[in-house]
Parts: C-alpha cells; sequence; structure tokens
C-alpha cells in the first residue's frame, strides 16, 4: 500500500517517471487504514506498506498504529518505507529534502525502542523522548521487518545500517547480481547477508522472470495491481494466481 498524505497543486517537483503525474498518485487512500480494511476479511495475506513516509510521519503514533495493526491481524504486516521523492510535499509536513533520510533513520530507531522496550526512550537530534510505555506491543518478534525501498549504494548502506530488508524496483533487477552487490555492504558491516531479505516491488507478471528470482535468491515478489475499478482488480487478481502458486 503506497502513500502521499496530499500532492501539493503547484507540481513543483518533477514526476522521477516523467511526464504528467498519474491520477492514482492524488488518489490515495492513508495506508494503515486501508490495511486495517484488508486485515478485518483476511487471514493469510502479508500486509504491508510499499511505501512508507516516515519522514512526513510522527514516530509515537506510527509506532502505535503500526503495533495495533500487527497485533490484530496476528502479526502479519511488513514495514515498507522510504525517504520519498515529492520536496514540496515533505517541506509541507516541515521536512527538509536534504535531511530526509537523516530523520527516517531516527524515527524508524525510536519506533524500534517503542516496539521492544517496556520503557522506550530516544534521544537524538530529531526524535527526542524520555522513558515512555507504548502499547501494545507487536506480535512479530522482535518487531514487524523493516523493509527500505530504493535502488542505489545508499540504499544498501541504509538498509545494513538500520533495516531487515530491501525493497527494490522489480524492472531489470538481476537477482544473483544484486545479492552480491548487498553482500559487498553487508559482510563489511557485520551483517550476514542472507539475514537481510529481499522484496522484489512491482515485478512484471512475467512466469519467467519470477522463476528467475526464485532460483537467484530473491525472498519475495510483489506484483503491480491496477488502479482500476473493483471488478477489474479481481479479474487482474485471478490472472495473477497461478503465476504465484
Amino acid at each position: 500500500m503506497c502513500e502521499h498524505t496530499h500532492i501539493p497543486v503547484s507540481r513543483r517537483t518533477r514526476f522521477p517517471g516523467g511526464g504528467e503525474l498519474p491520477q492514482c498518485y492524488i488518489h490515495t487512500h492513508d495506508p494503515f487504514v486501508a490495511l486495517s480494511f484488508a486485515a478485518a476479511t483476511t487471514s493469510k495475506i502479508r500486509l504491508g506498506t510499499g511505501i512508507c513516509l516516515i519522514a512526513q510521519r510522527d514516530p509515537i503514533a506510527t509506532a502505535k498504529v503500526i503495533a495495533s495493526l500487527d497485533m490484530l491481524s496476528g502479526g502479519r504486516f511488513s514495514f515498507g518505507i522510504g525517504g520519498g521523492w515529492n520536496v514540496d510535499e515533505m517541506e509541507n509536513h516541515g521536512t527538509q529534502y536534504d535531511q530526509r533520510f537523516k530523520i527516517v533513520k531516527e524515527r524508524v530507531l525510536a519506533m524500534k525502542q517503542l516496539w521492544t522496550q517496556k520503557e522506550a526512550e530516544f534521544h537524538g537530534d530529531f526524535v527526542d523522548f524520555d522513558p515512555a510505555w507504548s502499547y501494545p506491543k507487536p506480535v512479530q518478534t522482535p518487531h514487524p521487518p523493516v523493509l527500505l525501498g530504493g535502488h542505489t549504494d545508499y540504499t544498501l548502506k541504509r538498509v545494513v545500517d538500520y533495516c531487515d530488508g530491501w525493497l527494490p524496483f522489480g524492472f531489470n533487477f538481476d537477482p544473483k547480481a544484486e545479492r552480491e552487490r548487498l553482500a559487498k555492504f553487508a559482510e563489511p558491516a557485520g551483517r550476514d547477508p542472507a539475514s537481510i531479505s529481499i522484496s522484489l516491488f512491482g515485478l512484471p507478471p512475467d512466469p519467467a522472470k519470477i522463476a528467475q528470482n526464485r532460483e537467484g535468491g530473491t525472498d519475495e515478489v510483489l506484483l503491480a495491481v491496477p488502479d482500476k475499478n473493483r471488478d477489474e482488480i479481481l479479474k487482474h487478481l485471478d490472472e495473477l494466481a497461478p503465476l504465484l502458486g
């Protein structure tokens, strides 16, 4: 489930995909409200954000929402995060573009404290709170997996530094080569590359590509769902089901 709190009419920030901004970016639901509906009507599927814009969210309130969703869904939530690309959108939240990843890191670390500690506290440049109780705690231990989106070397350094997994785009992704690239950053930092998951975002529904990623060490693939009406989406999901087994 993606996230944009709003889209400034100024459109000062160009759409990274080129051309006009697709209407679906303007019409997004709040991810946690939408995922709560999905959690209430399902029992097995994983629920996740792809991506949640942490630099635009209060970490204490977001930690509570995630812990509640994870508990009420029986531990099915994956926390896909990113820094965001829309400069004027994040500025409306009081976040400066060049500081966004410093803010993301502190907020993730602070949320981990709130999820795992009986009396959590955090003191940083952007997040600062004294010992506090925060309940419920997530079902998953130590907490829901934190997956960072992106594809650059900077992304991989951040994944190794404070995340549990990597959430790259699926287009032109070579799973074996990218596993090796991830290992080059993980091993010097003392992390086992095998302990860092890879969840491929937006992979085209191609059986050959799905098989390639399964054999190449990708942990999961996430296929895109079109921005269409209910009947069209259900038909599309039926077409995807045989590909995923």
